[in-house]
């Protein structure tokens, strides 16, 4: 679908959306139902996480229509279930024809999970570590590269964010994985000034709690 200047198209039913979605239903229902709405569980933010590392170098519709098949694989992404994984689980997951079969990004995978348990342990929860980088609203302004018709810009945040996983341990999170992620789980509006959707997305980020770091306690004296 070909976007108009103001980088939104009309879909089959009138609306117009981040051209990028439009066309495809599955694609749709993603755009106007999940993509930039916020969000505080765990469990979703990392396979958010995990499927946009598994996305590098594809498309993310072909993660998208693969999604219940890698739910099914990683056990709905629950995060102690996948850091018992071991070496016959990836064994078994590259003769899985039902996700992308990459050892590096599976094993990856197992390795995040058993190093947020350790972030989840410091800082309370997945959500409050990630929601501490949340770009402020002034400092975030969506800019379009007309001549890719891409985000052009990934902002320091998400840098931040990849450097401090990355220090951590973790893997496949280089900042433009990273900056999907925030993207897709409202810590970014990145859907365009015309989009249909934009309005919904941002009255839900403006009452969305953000969740917060709970501090270690210091051992009983």
């Amino acid at each position: 679908m070909e976007p108009g200047r103001d980088g939104v198209a009309i879909g089959a039913d009138g609306r117009p959306r981040c051209w990028w979605c439009v066309g495809d239903p599955l694609y749709e229902r993603y755009h106007d139902l999940e993509w930039g709405r916020p969000v505080a569980d765990d469990t979703r933010i990392f396979e958010k996480l995990c499927l946009e590392g598994f996305q590098s170098g594809l498309s993310w519709i072909t993660i998208l229509r693969k999604r219940d098949n890698f739910r099914k694989a990683f056990r709905s992404f629950d995060i102690h279930a996948v850091s018992r994984f071991t070496s016959r689980s990836i064994d078994r997951l590259l003769l899985d024809p039902g996700i992308v079969r990459h050892r590096g990004k599976i094993a990856a995978t197992i390795n995040n999970a058993k190093r947020c348990i350790d972030l989840v342990e410091e800082a309370g929860s997945l959500a409050a570590h990630v929601w501490l980088f949340e770009p402020a609203a002034e400092s975030r302004a969506f800019q379009l590269d007309w001549d890719t018709l891409v985000d052009s810009g990934v902002p320091p945040e998400a840098r931040a964010l990849s450097k401090d996983l990355r220090r951590r341990g973790w893997s496949f999170v280089g900042p433009t994985t990273v900056f999907s992620m925030m993207q897709s789980i409202g810590l970014v509006d990145d859907h365009m000034e015309m989009c249909s959707v934009r309005p919904e997305v941002e009255a839900a980020r403006s009452a969305f709690p953000r969740p917060r770091v709970t501090l270690p306690r210091s051992p009983a004296m």
